[in-house]
């Protein structure tokens, strides 16, 4: 596999997490380093994170009066969070917001509607736990960047059965799951607690990797080292440090920042993609190409992962290669929406408009979430009225 195709994969937000139970050997931790380019500027702080809008908690006030059990205050109260909001709540959305923006704009990303959850529950006295959910790796193209995304979910304790559950959340081993994400409600996926903190962690995370796309290297700054030290065990967060050192140049820092990352947790695969990087570009080929023939190996089986590389292929404008990729990613999952669109992307671009909206088609039939298939769906109306204006002449 050729090293350039990896590109930085920038681990986007709550995947990797290093479990509170295992303590790694001691290690110092790097030296930050603050030069000019990296002043510190103001971010929101834990308790503006999951601190509930004032009207809100008035409706909750209000409810919890009128209800008895712990069972029927978690059912009536969550389930607003889709009433209110709209078909597009997705754990892949970028927008990540604090509890008080989550209630006001719905259309938010798992971490921040379970963000919004958890501080519900703890107003009621409800106990709470965050989770991790261990998904598939899956990465998202955004403005060139490959962002490695993850999901977390709520559990709380609810002894009686809910009857009516709805898609918003399901009963499991007396607890009553909260999960934005029906693909993960439905696979059951292999669940790890969170503190506190590492979510606060992941959060800062998820903002300073938007303020990183977005060339805000000292907001992207503030954010990593913000989760560096609200919790020090974070992985993710090293790692992109590691990025941000790299873009800057700061290629020893970058590499004690990778190091560190992968220190913390073994299986970070997104440092150890964005070290091998790093020791190409110093002239260490042996050592990087290594790593990167063993993360491709591992991740030859993954859907996601040949999609990902289809989706870099696309943008450096190199359709065969993408078509390749997102055949194998239909080969190992035919129900991917991803991979069709990858697919129906390329044939247009090749003027096979036929097959363009075959896959378009598909792609709208696949697609989990209302906001995807009403997308593919206004892609493949205006695919269709280009061709007839063509027809037309």
């Amino acid at each position: 596999m050729k090293a350039t195709q990896l590109k930085y994969y920038l681990s986007f937000s709550f995947i990797l997490f290093l479990c509170a139970c295992s303590s790694p050997p001691k290690l110092a931790l790097p030296q930050l380093i603050e030069p000019a380019n990296f002043k510190l500027q103001q971010i929101e702080t834990p308790a503006e994170i999951f601190k509930l809008d004032t009207s809100l908690t008035r409706q909750l006030d209000s409810h919890l009066n009128s209800q008895n059990s712990a069972q029927h205050i978690a059912q009536g109260i969550f389930s607003f969070l889709l009433k209110n909001g709209d078909d597009s709540l997705a754990y892949r959305s970028s927008a990540t917001l604090t509890a008080a923006q989550s209630y006001q704009n719905l259309n938010a990303n798992c971490l921040s509607l379970s963000i919004l959850a958890y501080s519900l529950a703890e107003h009621l006295g409800l106990k709470a736990q965050f989770q991790k959910v261990h998904i598939p790796e899956y990465w998202a193209l955004d403005q060139g960047v490959n962002l490695l995304t993850g999901h977390i979910n709520l559990s709380l304790n609810s002894q009686p059965l809910i009857k009516d559950a709805g898609t918003l959340f399901y009963q499991r081993d007396q607890r009553l799951i909260i999960d934005f994400d029906s693909n993960s409600r439905q696979a059951r996926f292999k669940t790890t607690r969170l503190s506190k903190n590492t979510v606060t962690a992941m959060f800062y995370n998820n903002k300073g990797a938007t303020a990183l796309i977005n060339k805000q290297y000292e907001l992207a700054y503030s954010y990593f080292n913000a989760a560096t030290k609200v919790a020090p065990n974070f992985s993710v967060a090293w790692g992109n440090l590691g990025v941000l050192f790299r873009q800057f140049n700061y290629l020893n820092e970058a590499e004690q920042a990778y190091n560190y990352a992968l220190h913390l947790d073994k299986n970070n695969n997104t440092a150890q993609g964005n070290l091998a990087m790093l020791y190409l570009l110093t002239e260490r080929e042996m050592q990087g190409t290594q790593i990167l023939n063993q993360l491709d190996k591992q991740r030859q089986s993954n859907p996601y992962y040949h999609i990902s590389l289809g989706n870099t292929e696309y943008v450096h404008k190199y359709y065969a290669k993408a078509l390749k990729h997102f055949k194998k990613a239909y080969t190992l999952s035919p129900t991917l929406h991803e991979s069709h669109f990858g697919l129906a992307r390329v044939y247009f671009q090749w003027g096979d408009t036929k097959q363009a909206k075959y896959h378009l088609r598909k792609a709208g039939k696949n697609a989990d979430f209302l906001h995807d298939k009403k997308r593919y769906g206004a892609k493949l109306k205006a695919l269709q009225s280009l061709t007839a204006k063509v027809g037309a002449h």
